[in-house]
């Protein structure tokens, strides 16, 4: 279990930046090269390529050495331990919300209008 968390955290630290991100969004629609990665963006080759080590680091991106260019693409093993941590949160306080909902139902009571105040007529007592 912990060694779950470090990879988890890896991958959150990772997905913190929103330059990391993009990098992800790219690469959700097929490899590229680091330098085809840092075209969108204003930062430096070597600061993408910082960013594609931390992307790497956290195992949510492969690269490959091509040459002289350096491929990357996702890693969905990564991807899917990461959305199977997201979906078991999701499952757990859906469920909690869902009992919270049914214990709000269980404690509501009608209100009976002869049993209120304001079912008397003002400046009538």
């Amino acid at each position: 279990m912990v060694e779950y968390s470090k990879e988890l955290d890896r991958a959150f630290h990772a997905l913190a930046d929103a330059t990391r991100r993009g990098i992800l969004e790219r690469l959700s629609r097929g490899t590229a090269s680091v330098s085809e990665l840092a075209k969108p963006y204003a930062s430096s080759l070597a600061a993408i390529q910082q960013h594609v080590q931390v992307l790497e680091a956290s195992g949510l991106v492969v690269t490959q050495k091509r040459g002289r260019t350096r491929e990357c693409r996702i890693s969905s093993d990564a991807i899917l331990r990461v959305e199977n941590w997201l979906s078991e949160r999701r499952q757990l306080w859906e469920h909690r919300f869902d009992q919270l909902e049914r214990l709000l139902e269980s404690e509501k009571k009608p209100v009976h209008p002869k049993h209120s105040k304001s079912s008397t007529p003002k400046g009538k007592k």
